[in-house]
């Protein structure tokens, strides 16, 4: 299937230089003029598409060249962009910011050629002047790049020519500038921006971003160039069920759960699983006949007092997970299933105890490499996952062998032939067999 999928990919120095609220802007901006829109974010992020996702009402997806190939990531912008629409993409980290501090390997930089997408780059000038056209042409001229053109963020109006002027000295087209808008700005904590849905008055942000973007952006330049983008064709393979039976898949989803990757659910649901989601915050138990449970990610550590208070659900999850119902359980799930996490009592699963620390954990990219059999799959099996923690365990467990990229590794996850309980995140699609094998285990059990 070929798509003309016009795109556009906002690109930053850095982080903190404001990719999100200049894409949310003008994803905001597009879709008041009634531009069928689709939003992706570079990397393995889970915060900023939620974002996106406010704005559009619809899945943000991820692009992630470490977790998949070129040929993948350029499928899944021929499937996702609306026919007679773009897609907008938020890059990730600085452009050329890759797997392993030393290349532009799964950069945006690096999604942006494999997907034959123009770049633009959003710049903060601060404490700069004519240094500004300097910082620009280096990111133009260090690698083969995508780039045509620069948003000048947290730049006032009165300002706006002076630094434009400067900004044009290396030849790439500036699209207008998004000013401050303090009522506007998004608070962030430990893992980044904090999620969309605490934010009481997130559309009334977002349509006050617009209206800078309306009034400081060339959005129509924009849209022009976005449409310079060569089609795309989908050329992955497509997922078929892998049972004919009805299978009911639990997955936790709330404020204390909430880190899912879109095309997650996608894969379960080609393979044959239907998705029902539960709040182990708010509701007394699991759904009634499923087959198998999905904890996610999120923030467990700031909703512990009501996770603890839940008796019943904890109760429920335990009951469930002890009596062999197939469940996938990462990061704060995986805190969940512990004894305790800072002293409150969670579900009891994990003979262990978790804590939260002030500073990161071995965090970024892992290959996953079985060391015995398990619910996803036979020792020896591989899949490329991402960590992304402040908190502790007492036993990470030792199923799994986790490799960075520089080569640092240790022992984690615990598993059996009903579970996968650990620190790292998986996405389905950089190895399809650990979700085949999973939705087949919950057919069985049915």
């Amino acid at each position: 299937m070929q798509n003309n999928a016009p795109r556009l990919l906002i690109a930053g120095t850095g982080s903190g230089c404001g990719k999100t609220t200049v894409t949310s802007a003008v994803l905001r901006a597009l879709q008041r003029r009634g531009e069928p829109l689709a939003a992706f974010k570079c990397g393995p992020d889970y915060i900023d598409p939620m974002f996106h996702t406010a704005v559009l009402g619809i899945p943000s997806r991820n692009l992630d060249l470490f977790f998949v190939d070129e040929t993948e990531v350029r499928s899944q912008l021929a499937r996702h962009v609306p026919a007679g629409g773009l897609g907008i993409i938020e890059g990730v980290m600085g452009f050329y910011d890759g797997i392993s501090g030393t290349s532009d390997a799964a950069s945006a930089a690096h999604l942006a050629r494999a997907t034959d997408t123009p770049a633009v780059l959003v710049v903060r000038p601060r404490g700069q002047s004519l240094s500004l056209a300097a910082e620009i042409k280096g990111f133009r001229g260090f690698a083969p790049n995508t780039l045509r053109g620069v948003i000048l963020n947290g730049v006032s109006k009165a300002m706006y020519p002076f630094y434009k002027a400067i900004a044009e000295k290396t030849g790439l087209t500036v699209y207008g500038c998004l000013p401050p808008v303090p009522e506007a700005e998004i608070p962030d904590r430990h893992l980044g921006l904090v999620t969309a849905q605490e934010i009481g008055d997130l559309q009334r942000r977002l349509d006050l971003l617009a209206d800078a973007a309306e009034e400081g952006l060339d959005l129509d330049g924009l849209l022009a160039l976005a449409h310079t983008a060569p089609p795309l064709a989908d050329e992955s393979a497509l997922l078929a069920p892998v049972t004919d039976k009805p299978v009911r898949i639990a997955v936790a989803r709330d404020r204390a759960f909430c880190f899912y990757y879109a095309d997650n659910f996608d894969v379960l649901r080609a393979l044959g699983a239907e998705i029902v989601e539960f709040s182990p915050v708010e509701d007394e138990k699991l759904p009634e006949n499923i087959d198998g449970l999905y904890l996610g990610g999120g923030y467990p550590e700031l909703y512990a007092e009501q996770l603890a208070a839940n008796r019943t659900m904890r109760e429920s999850i335990r009951a469930a997970v002890q009596g062999g119902l197939p469940t996938i359980a990462e990061c704060g799930g995986f805190l969940y299933l512990h004894r305790t996490l800072d002293g409150a009592e969670m579900a009891g699963v994990i003979d262990a105890d978790a804590h939260m620390t002030d500073k990161l954990q071995p965090f970024g990219y892992v290959t996953l490499t079985a060391g015995q059999d398990n619910l996803l799959c036979c020792a020896g099996g591989i899949i490329r996952a991402h960590e992304f923690h402040y908190a502790q365990s007492d036993d990470n467990g030792d199923a799994f062998r986790a490799e960075k990229p520089n080569g640092r590794a240790w022992d984690c996850v615990h598993a059996n032939e009903t579970l996968y309980a650990g620190f790292p995140h998986l996405y389905f699609r950089a190895n399809p067999a650990f979700a085949q094998n999973f939705v087949r285990a919950c057919a069985q059990g049915r």
